[in-house]
């Protein structure tokens, strides 16, 4: 049986309500214009509700328009410019489904023709008001005689073409709903990419927040694999709004939690979630990973990954992304801070003063200019403060496992050993692997110069809390400044608990090096960025556990993305599937690490249903998906 679609103009196929534009076009320079303006959108809203009938609606809008024949011409060009997101993605639909696409709308003909036939539509398939003007071409009302022009209008245009075959109705409005209610229609669609109307949605049979999901439902191909209101995804412990607010954009339907989950709570809430974004407090480990049946990326919005069991996340097929370098300036910031802070005994001074004590002596206040900086760990956070410290004054040395190029007269030195004795400041910025738990205990503490300045930005756990109060307390480190706990509260509203609370000329600071709003930003930027490319492409460039693979733009062809595990032949029967079914393969991309292969391949568009069932049927595959 044939299906037949009948698709709403105002506020559906454009983002806005034409006689809004058409307002703001004729009224331009006249003193009434803003009053005029909100009672036409409040007769507009009153009208699509049901709450007075259109056809009042429209005849007082009329009246309060001023409008004439030579707005018609610039109202088309702004309304080419409104043509709905999900509609101007999917022109190949209108194309193909000519024959079953008709326009209804209580609007007029005048503006919609020239909008709806460049999409594809039929001009014989548009159904709408007209105009009526003067000799002047002033515009005083509306064919009266049209169904169009009345309530329950759209039902009886839909009765009149008697169409033999199943009907769809997309709109926003409650005269969408009549041609349902009248018995005309198989479903309602409530379109809500532009306007949600409450008691629209109510009645509807399905809610469409984008045509794609019209398209889905109905299982036609569209722009897009799938509907993307479908990717769900949860955003813990306050992600940047920014972050937020690009991935509500791409459409994907998003669930905020402003603190972090242990390790249950997040086991059930991870069921069906697409994409999973944290910050350094939420542990994603193998038991939330088992429960994740849906899950696609993990966006860290913060540096370290260790709160994230990478491994099981691999095995899951499951990309991982951070920012490696968005909050390095404000550590780097911090760090020079707290030096000068400490050197000078600044803390303690500001104590005494808070307590009414006033102690002006430069006695244990020093310059930084000419000190010893030793950096451990020279990665990207090492090495900016590398430089910055060096421009002010300090002669900075490093010690990395890893070979790294010294910036600047840095000295990198051979040793932990070597940096522990030369350093009169030391700044750890080393990584959270198991392996770096108390990195720094009483054995390094004991090869420290005698008044050293020792300050820990980088993780709780790679520095042993007692050996260090015991190193403070006994004189042996001047000053310390930390950031970073072995236990951090969940939430601001959890207790912090340390031993390192009270101590003489210690900065603590409740895990903020890289929390600033300059920061903050340029991470809710950079990660959404990195898991929308890869929903949407397939580009793997800077995820931390699956192969990089930076790919081309699709064009004209269907992608299939296959992960597996990384054993021999699995591509020789990827090929072989390809040859069975005589595919013609436009590009094809691979890349592996020691336990993933990730295999990319754009292929002509026409091809079995089959081909996808035996691609994911291949022995080892983790997880297929398909783009187009």
């Amino acid at each position: 049986m044939d299906k037949y679609f009948i698709i709403d103009f105002d506020s559906t196929l454009t983002r806005v309500e034409a006689m809004d534009l058409l307002a703001s076009i004729s009224l331009q320079g006249l003193p009434q214009k803003a009053a005029a303006e909100a009672r036409i959108k409040e007769l507009t809203d009153l009208g699509m509700n049901g709450e007075i009938s259109f056809r009042d609606s429209l005849k007082e809008r009329l009246l309060l328009l001023e409008a004439n024949e030579s707005h018609i011409p610039p109202l088309i060009e702004l309304l080419t410019k409104q043509v709905s997101t999900s509609f101007q993605r999917n022109k190949e639909f209108f194309q193909k489904y000519a024959d079953s696409i008709f326009v209804i709308s209580n609007g007029f003909k005048e503006y919609i023709t020239p909008i709806v036939t460049e999409l594809g539509v039929k001009e014989e398939h548009i159904y709408a008001n007209e105009l009526l003007f003067d000799d002047n071409g002033k515009v005083v009302g509306f064919s009266e005689d049209n169904p169009l022009s009345k309530d329950g209008g759209k039902a009886e245009v839909i009765r009149k073409l008697d169409l033999d075959g199943d009907i769809y109705v997309i709109g926003d409005g409650h005269n969408d709903y009549e041609i349902k209610a009248a018995g005309l229609a198989n479903k309602f669609y409530a379109f809500t990419e532009n306007v949600s109307r409450e008691k629209v949605m109510e009645k509807a049979d399905h809610i469409a927040p984008s045509l794609e999901e019209v398209l889905f439902e109905n299982k036609i191909m569209s722009a897009f694999s799938y509907p993307k209101n479908r990717i769900k995804v949860l955003l813990l412990e306050n992600v940047h709004p920014i972050g937020v607010d690009l991935l509500e954009k791409e459409g994907f339907t998003v669930e905020e939690y402003p603190a972090g989950l242990d390790e249950a709570e997040l086991a059930e809430k991870i069921k069906g979630v697409s994409i999973l974004g944290i910050r350094s407090k939420t542990q994603v480990t193998a038991k939330v990973l088992e429960n994740a049946d849906r899950l696609m990326a993990i966006g860290a919005f913060c540096i370290g990954t260790n709160q994230i069991d990478l491994d099981a996340a691999q095995e899951k097929g499951v990309a991982v992304f951070n920012a490696p370098f968005s909050n390095t300036r404000s550590v780097v910031e911090l760090a020079i801070g707290e030096i000068i802070m400490l050197t000078r005994n600044i803390f303690d001074k500001a104590v005494l003063m808070h307590k009414g004590k006033w102690d002006k002596s430069a006695s244990g206040s020093k310059e930084i200019r000419g000190k010893k900086l030793g950096i451990i760990g020279y990665g990207n956070i090492g090495a900016q403060l590398s430089v910055v410290a060096e421009s002010i004054g300090l002669d900075v040395y490093y010690y990395d496992l890893e070979e790294k190029l010294a910036l600047g007269n840095a000295t990198k030195l051979d040793s932990l050993k070597e940096l522990l004795q030369t350093a009169d400041i030391i700044s750890l910025h080393v990584d959270g692997r198991p392996e770096n738990k108390n990195v720094i205990g009483e054995a390094e503490f004991k090869l420290m110069k005698e008044g050293v300045i020792f300050i820990n930005l980088s993780r709780g756990h790679v520095v042993d809390i007692p050996a260090l109060k015991s190193n403070i307390e006994s004189g042996k480190i001047k000053g310390c400044a930390v950031d970073v706990f072995p236990q951090e509260p969940k939430s601001n509203k959890d207790p912090f608990e340390s031993e390192l609370k009270g101590l003489p000329n210690t900065i603590l600071s409740p895990h903020i090096g890289g929390s600033t709003e300059e920061a903050q930003e340029n991470i809710g930027n950079f990660v959404p960025n990195r898991i929308m490319e890869y929903i949407n492409t397939g580009t793997t460039t800077n995820s931390v556990n699956f192969p990089n693979l930076t790919l081309p733009r699709l064009q004209n062809a269907h992608r299939l993305i296959h992960i597996h595990k990384n054993v021999p032949g699995i591509i020789a029967k990827i090929n072989q599937l390809f040859a069975k079914h005589e595919i013609n393969i436009a590009g094809q991309y691979l890349k592996t690490n020691e336990k993933i292969g990730y295999v990319i391949t754009d292929i002509d568009k026409a091809y079995s249903k089959d081909l996808i069932k035996e691609l994911r049927a291949i022995e080892h595959t983790i997880k297929f998906r398909v783009l187009y």
